[in-house]
């Protein structure tokens, strides 16, 4: 069975500057040097978590896309990350799912963080992306998503085969919170019966809040594989299809879902 390689970047991010951004991470992106297959940056890795999205917001051909087409064509990698896109008079967190042959999958965050305000400058999102690599199915989610579990909930197909194996959220998610980030990246793994990966940045924002990243990597029984707080890391694991199957076979729990329908 197919591993899937994935590489997690947990940095500091350089306040509403777009070219200190790219610049910094294109240099991370460049200096891994083990083999990876998807490469996941943390939430609007080009700005910060602004609420001026019309000083930075861009169009689907804009820089940042651009950026991220060449990065992933050169490296041979999928790379994935949320930016703020302008979008028929409205601003998007959206996150990208760049193939490395130019072809872009993309979802809008649908739960805006009213706490700070991103739902007076931010449009929502209604439609999840569940994207595929070497077979693997992949649900990619943003920040605040996390604290909402039917967004995320596993809706198993006809045939009884779980909707997706790995559920990713990237993230500008503050240390003051950091023990719900952690608590519900390992809820979501359990529940779902699937690998969580969770990348949040670090640093002091233009607003003073500190993020410690902890981001993390968690198997389908919900115990952590990667985990590092306070400190900018690179750090690449292969996720195993055989570990995911074996837990889904001896533990089926995900066939005892409840069979309700809700709007996507």
């Amino acid at each position: 069975m197919s591993s899937l390689i994935i590489t997690t970047i947990q940095t500091n991010l350089v306040w509403e500057d777009k070219a200190g951004n790219l610049q910094q991470l294109e240099q991370k992106i460049n200096a891994i040097e083990e083999r990876t297959e998807v490469v996941i940056l943390p939430e609007m890795f080009s700005t910060g978590f602004t609420m001026q999205p019309q000083l930075f917001a861009e169009p689907m051909d804009g820089e940042t896309i651009e950026w991220m087409k060449k990065v992933a064509a050169d490296k041979r990698i999928v790379l994935t990350g949320s930016i703020i896109i302008k979008e028929e008079d409205k601003f998007y967190n959206r996150l990208i799912w760049m193939l490395p042959n130019g072809d872009i999958g993309y979802y809008n965050k649908r739960h805006l963080f009213s706490f700070a305000g991103e739902d007076q400058h931010y449009a929502a999102g209604n439609k999840r992306l569940i994207a595929s690599v070497k077979g693997w199915k992949i649900n990619l989610q943003v920040c605040y998503d996390l604290r909402f579990p039917v967004w995320a909930r596993q809706a198993p197909q006809d045939s009884l085969i779980p909707e997706y194996d790995v559920l990713i959220y990237v993230a500008n998610w503050p240390e003051r919170r950091s023990h719900a980030w952690k608590t519900l990246l390992c809820a979501r793994a359990i529940e779902n019966q699937c690998y969580v990966i969770g990348v949040n940045r670090v640093g002091r924002d233009g607003n003073n809040i500190n993020h410690s990243g902890n981001s993390l990597v968690i198997d389908p029984l919900g115990e952590v594989l990667y985990h590092m707080a306070d400190a900018e890391d690179i750090f690449t694991v292969a996720l195993e299809k055989e570990r995911l199957e074996e837990v889904r076979t001896k533990f089926p729990f995900w066939k005892d879902g409840d069979g309700f329908i809700f709007n996507r």
